[in-house]
Order: structure tokens, then sequence, then C-alpha cells
């Protein structure tokens, strides 16, 4: 699988090293070193990603330490920045009562040059799964064929320790069967900074977990059927570390808040589309187009990866099949069938 990325995509992970090392303004023989201090915690959740890292490595003709570097850009610089409008809704907030998940990634627009669709199909026994990615990094947000998903917040207030990184411990999460499997790998692996996960499955169930180096804890909304979340601590056992980072973080939570509010018991898809294409209320607007130096890259909706401003985007569908025999990778360029995605878990594998 990784020497099948790595073909594939060779460019543009040429590209997103130099992009790391321009972002963290630090030198490349700095950022391996501190990548490789880092391999052992990966090797331990998995080796089998090591054999997947030193695959990419082959099929895109870099070094291994380059390798691992894609896989942990932000613990490697010890700094990193991004935002992002996160949630997950069923039952009484749906039309329907089906699960919608999804989420607005904020980062530095030069993210979108290489970011990818990836399609992981392992011959292993562990589950295939689609993530919206960046080229040569394995793990990000994403769907599994089962119908397992999670997106993310990022988190401040916190040290960075030795600890897994985030990266790979998000694709671990996409090998698991469901929510309580995935909320176990969370709370069974100390990291090496903090941020928040919002997870569902296709039993119906939804989750959201902060996570810290020293450990995790669960963050219950005011109503069962609904998880919001932006990039301020949420869960009592946190609060105490919120230092206020991201201004604009408090006021989005309050606009996603309102537009759930206002459209409950009717939200679908469509409805969604124009939650993350909003921007009333700025700061607050939930699409961002400079503010703190980031912007609305892609978005997610129920499984989905959409590249672009929210207000700008087209949808197309793409989906996660399950593979009898046979291992590979095949990264999708963001670009490619107009650019913008929705995964639809119900188009791929029933839940049961």
């Amino acid at each position: 699988m990784g020497r099948g990325h790595g073909e594939q995509a060779a460019d543009l992970i040429g590209k997103y090293l130099l992009w790391i090392e321009r972002l963290t303004r630090k030198p490349r023989d700095l950022l391996c070193a501190n990548a490789m201090a880092l391999l052992p915690y990966i090797e331990d959740l998995s080796p089998e990603y090591v054999r997947e890292i030193r695959g990419l490595a082959d099929g895109a003709g870099i070094s291994f330490e380059e390798a691992v570097l894609c896989q942990v850009r932000a613990e490697a610089a010890g700094s990193g920045a991004e935002a992002c409008t996160a949630f997950a809704l069923k039952g009484e907030a749906t039309a329907d009562g089906s699960v919608l998940i999804g989420q607005n990634q904020d980062l530095e627009p030069e993210y979108a040059d290489v970011a990818i669709l990836l399609r992981v199909r392992p011959s292993d026994g562990r589950p295939s799964a689609l993530m919206f990615t960046f080229a040569g990094q394995l793990g990000y947000s994403g769907m599994n064929e089962l119908g397992l998903a999670h997106f993310a917040n990022a988190l401040y207030g916190f040290e960075w320790k030795p600890g897994l990184p985030h990266y790979p411990l998000k694709r671990a999460v996409l090998e698991r069967r469901s929510v309580s499997e995935a909320l176990s790998l969370l709370e069974r692996h100390r990291t090496c900074s903090a941020g928040n996960m919002v997870l569902a499955d296709g039993s119906g169930a939804i989750a959201d977990v902060e996570i810290r180096p020293e450990g995790v804890a669960s963050f219950e909304d005011s109503h069962r059927d609904r998880r919001l979340h932006t990039n301020h601590y949420l869960a009592g056992e946190f609060w105490r570390h919120e230092d206020g980072r991201l201004a604009d973080s408090a006021p989005r939570l309050r606009r996603i808040r309102e537009l759930v509010e206002r459209d409950w018991g009717g939200i679908t898809v469509e409805t969604l589309k124009g939650f993350l294409a909003d921007h009333e209320g700025d700061p607050g607007g939930i699409c961002r187009h400079g503010a703190n130096g980031m912007h609305s890259v892609s978005g997610y909706i129920a499984e989905p990866a959409r590249r672009g401003h929210g207000c700008l985007g087209s949808w197309n569908a793409y989906e996660v099949w399950a593979q009898a025999r046979g291992s590979h990778s095949q990264p999708v360029r963001s670009g490619d069938d107009g650019g913008r995605a929705r995964l639809r878990p119900r188009s791929v594998v029933r839940p049961a």
C-alpha cells in the first residue's frame, strides 16, 4: 500500500515536504531527526504502519526519514496551528434520524495544493477506508467501509511531550469497527499533543473526546443527539487548560449551535452544506477566509471530503470499497472529478 501511494503521488509528496520546511522554518535534516525520535511510538501502535512508511519511501523515491516526517509534521516541528468546526448529529436532530457527521477544516491555504483523497485497501482483514489527507501522510480524517467515521479539531494549552503523533492514531481509529472500540484505542495510547475527535459509526453511536498527553475526556453535549465542537476545551476535566488561543473558536461554536437549533429536526446533507458555507456573524462565521491565517480548505459531511471554501463548492460522491484480496492504496487528487466530495456510508455498507 505504501509503495502504491508513493509511486502515484511522488510529485505531491515532494511538494508536501517543501511546504513542511517552509511552514516550520526549520531545516529538513533537523525535522527528520525529530521525526525519527517518534518512530518507536508509531511502531508500538502498528508495525504494519512502519512497513507501509518504508514502502512509501521506496515508491516516492525519498528517504525513510522523510517518509516518517510526512506522518509527524506538527510533532516534528513542535508547533502547529489549525482550526475547525466539527459536528455529529442524529436522531431528533436530523430529518430522518440518521447520523450526519463532519466538519470544516481550516488551515493555511497552501495545504490545499498537496491534498489528496486516499483509499486504503488492506488484504489482511483490516477495513478499507477513505481519507482526506496530504500526499505522503498515511492517516487523517475519514470513514471506513463499516461506517466508522471521525473528524477533528485542534486544541491548545498543552506542553509537547514524548508520545504518539496524532496522524497515525487517526489511521488506527479507521481500523476499528465501532465508536466504543475507537474510544478504547484512544484511552490506551498517550499522545504528544492535544486535539479533539468527533466520532460516529454505522450503528448510530456518536461521541466526542478531547485528547491530551495526560489522558482523554469525553464531552457530552446538552442533547444526546448532537456533538458540536470547535477549538477550545468543553470537557469539564480539561477546562483549566484553556488559554483562549483562538479568539474565533467560541463565536464559531455559538454560531454552529444557532444553526443546528434553527433547523433542529429537519437537518439534511443539503442543510449542512449551507452551515459549512455560513459567513454570518464573523468572526463567528463557519466558513473561514483568512482570519488568523486560516481558510476552510476542505469540508466533510457524513463522510464527505470537499475541497475549497464551503460557499463555492460543488459535491461528488466517493465510495469506499471492501476488497476480497489484494492490498493497495490509491491516492486521488482532490481536484479530480470536480474536486469536491461527499461520502455516504449507506452507499457502501449498510450498517447492521
